[in-house]
């Protein structure tokens, strides 16, 4: 049996470094019954903290990922009239009844399952405008009406809804008056050393202390295009390793005067390798 669902409470977990603001966060979600709204840079654990919180909570993981063509309406039921349509040339029994033509969708999933679920709706920027908007009611009233089969879906138990969003677009007032928000902030150098641990606990304290201040020096050269994120910076880590590049080869007298050896994995558009390069023969032309 799972813990008294409405007393459930967030305290991180072992795979995930949840600073204590994100705990309250998410803490507070559950008991306004809101949706959870994270925004952040890309690659600062938006995505995955869903995960740890539906492990964490012992709750099943329900993901509606939004690509720039899904609709509201996909979340909820679709209708397929091609194949009841084909069916009825077939002659198949089926056609008979509706039902075998309505595709439940995620938040119809998550409103009739048997236990409370943790739903994350991730990049909801990336669809129209009327996306949150037209799901405003639905996570509002935790239930919507199906026409075809003329009967309404209520929800057995509040999922608790994760919305993630890279800033892409701004979202509707109304949508953002629903949800209780947090905003990701990029991780100083202390908090990125216990996320590194978390996922190379073995690593040289040398070379994790000249990683990271490689790192974010690079992540402080201005003009660049995208900023390397958690997840390059760990990506990186992990080549470094597994090339067994020392130290020393991520250092140099002037800081300003190496390109990081494998810079491919925290570079990621040839205007910002071209950049810094160009910084980089700059400051050891000025010597």
């Amino acid at each position: 049996m799972h813990a008294d669902h409405q007393h459930a409470r967030f305290e991180g977990s072992a795979h995930y470094v949840a600073t204590a603001d994100l705990k309250l966060a998410v803490n507070a979600a559950l008991t306004l019954q809101r949706p959870l709204l994270v925004k952040g840079e890309p690659g600062t654990g938006k995505t995955m903290l869903a995960e740890e919180v539906a492990a964490a909570l012992d709750r099943p993981l329900l993901q509606w990922h939004v690509k720039s063509t899904t609709k509201a309406q996909q979340g909820l039921y679709e209708y397929d009239a091609v194949s009841r349509l084909r069916d009825s040339q077939l002659g198949d029994e089926r056609v008979r009844d509706i039902h075998n033509y309505i595709v439940k969708g995620v938040l119809w999933q998550a409103f009739t399952a048997p236990e409370p679920v943790v739903l994350l709706i991730d990049e909801i920027d990336k669809a129209d405008i009327e996306f949150p908007n037209d799901l405003l009611r639905e996570l509002d009233r935790m239930e919507f009406y199906v026409y075809e089969t003329r009967e309404m879906v209520v929800a057995k138990h509040r999922p608790l809804v994760i919305i993630t969003s890279n800033n892409e677009k701004e979202l509707p007032d109304a949508f953002l008056r629903r949800c209780f928000f947090h905003y990701i902030a990029f991780p100083d150098k202390d908090t990125m050393e216990a996320i590194v641990k978390v996922h190379f606990p073995h690593l040289k304290q040398e070379l994790l202390a000249q990683a990271l201040q490689t790192f974010y020096e690079v992540r402080d050269v201005s003009g660049l295009k995208k900023k390397p994120s958690t997840s390059e910076f760990l990506d990186w880590l992990k080549l470094l390793l597994a090339e067994d590049i020392p130290p020393e080869a991520l250092r140099s007298k002037d800081a300003k005067a190496i390109v990081p050896p494998l810079h491919g994995a925290l570079l990621k558009n040839e205007q910002d390798v071209h950049l810094f390069e160009r910084l980089v023969f700059m400051s050891r032309t000025n010597r």
